[in-house]
């Protein structure tokens, strides 16, 4: 059966599954009841300087995107970090810690961006007997306007400060917590890993507004008639999460580097894949605050039963796996040809292929006057769009033409390995080797 323990950055926990810095997080109750449903980890809601706390607004937090079947996909948060007393949080996570020593607790950190403020934290935070602290160096509401959060998360140079002083006056591990709200997701990380940290975590928030009330005319969620941009988490972030990821992972400055993949993760698969392109473990919010605590069991047996299925035995073997396949477009193979087929036993004729390719790619479909749906292959570009409008999983395939084969659509035969960087079509084409 596989083993599902991880060790990240020396640290240990009995399953991949860490609860993100959120409300999930926030105080003590929420941790023994997170760790009793089987969670490995958390990463405590972020905790701020000593003094008055932050003050979170009283009205609605939230604001959804939901799917046509009431499925949430995507959560919008006005919150703020811990509105609870520095030292409670504290008290608390000691307990915790002391209570389930197996288990990883990491303590989330905001403070202003000056040596100072995090000189006077480091210390309590270490008397925790925390595993470790992560940066927050993402939160794109509220607190970027303070100077700190995204504002910190987007100057690479300050990241770099930050981290340098965190390894100055802390001796754990130092986790950066990266925003997605910039260009290119490799320069902080670079700055992540050049201050000293021991890895990065990707992705915080999103920068957005869900919905407008139009009876209001005011942004969701509404306080007292006005809105704000919040943070975008849930399903709908996992594409940008997994290519951020990606790039950390395959950039030759940070290739290797640990990293602690959050983004959407709602499944097992969702979190495999992360670790496939080079995540160490995941952390997840949005699926808890939708299904419960104990969603983690799903999680647990799923990776369980899949690394069983596939001879891992524990989740070392396959971390990172698919990075080294993750490609920029110049270099894939313009000679890989396929061509769609439709299953007529498995189509249920309701003719979304038909539409989709008629009306907006390359009529590529016929339909007969009974209904019978065809792919014509000397017009099919293998665009993959009928694919991914069928309803019915597995109906229509993408068959791969053989080297050697004629390609109906162009008249020539099919070739081996070519790239855009050889084509004769690009003019800085290279000549082959």
């Amino acid at each position: 059966m596989a083993d599902l323990t991880t060790e990240f950055l020396g640290i240990r926990s009995p399953n991949p599954f860490w609860l993100a810095s959120a409300p999930p997080t926030d105080k003590e109750y929420n941790v023994r009841r997170a760790f009793e449903a089987g969670w490995g980890g958390v990463v405590w809601k972020t905790l701020g300087s000593e003094g008055p706390p932050v003050v979170n607004v009283n009205g609605p937090r939230y604001g959804a995107i939901w799917g046509a079947d009431r499925r949430l996909l995507g959560l919008n948060n006005i919150e703020l970090i811990t509105d609870r007393d520095l030292y409670t949080n504290l008290e608390e996570i000691t307990r915790v810690k002391r209570d389930y020593p197996d288990r990883a607790v990491i303590v989330s950190i905001m403070v202003p961006c000056e040596e100072e403020a995090w000189k006077a934290i480091l210390p309590l935070v270490e008397e925790t007997g925390a595993d470790g602290i992560e940066l927050n160096f993402g939160c794109p509401h509220g607190m970027a306007e303070r100077g700190m959060g995204s504002a910190v998360g987007q100057v690479p140079e300050y990241i770099r400060m930050v981290a340098q002083w965190c390894k100055m006056y802390y001796s754990k591990p130092v986790i950066v917590k990266l925003t997605p709200n910039i260009t290119d997701i490799r320069y902080p990380a670079r700055a992540a890993f050049a201050g000293g940290a021991d890895a990065v975590s990707l992705i915080n928030t999103i920068n957005s507004i869900t919905s407008v009330n139009l009876d209001a005319m005011c942004p969701e969620p509404m306080i007292d008639g006005k809105g704000s941009h919040g943070g975008y988490c849930g399903p709908a972030v996992k594409p940008i999460a997994l290519n951020m990821v990606a790039e950390i992972a395959r950039d030759p400055e940070t290739a290797g580097k640990p990293i602690s993949g959050i983004g959407g993760i709602t499944t097992w698969r969702d979190a495999a894949e992360f670790m496939a392109l080079g995540a160490g473990n995941v952390q997840v919010c949005t699926a808890a605050m939708t299904y419960g605590f104990k969603v983690v069991q799903e999680m647990i047996s799923g990776l369980s039963q899949w690394m069983d299925e596939k001879g891992y035995e524990s989740t070392a073997d396959f971390i990172g796996m698919a990075a080294p396949r993750v490609s920029d477009w110049q270099h894939l193979n313009l000679n890989y040809v396929t061509k769609a087929e439709i299953d007529q036993e498995a189509c249920i004729k309701c003719g979304r292929c038909y539409a989709a390719c008629e009306d907006t790619s390359h009529q590529a479909i016929d339909m007969s006057e009974d209904r019978v749906f065809s792919v014509k292959d000397e017009d099919c570009v293998a665009c993959n769009l009928c694919v991914n409008v069928c309803p019915v999983e597995g109906c229509i395939t993408m068959r791969q033409l053989e080297e050697g084969e004629v390609d109906p659509r162009t008249g020539k035969v099919v070739g081996p390995y070519a790239n855009w960087t050889t084509h004769p079509n690009n003019p800085g084409a290279v000549a082959a080797e």
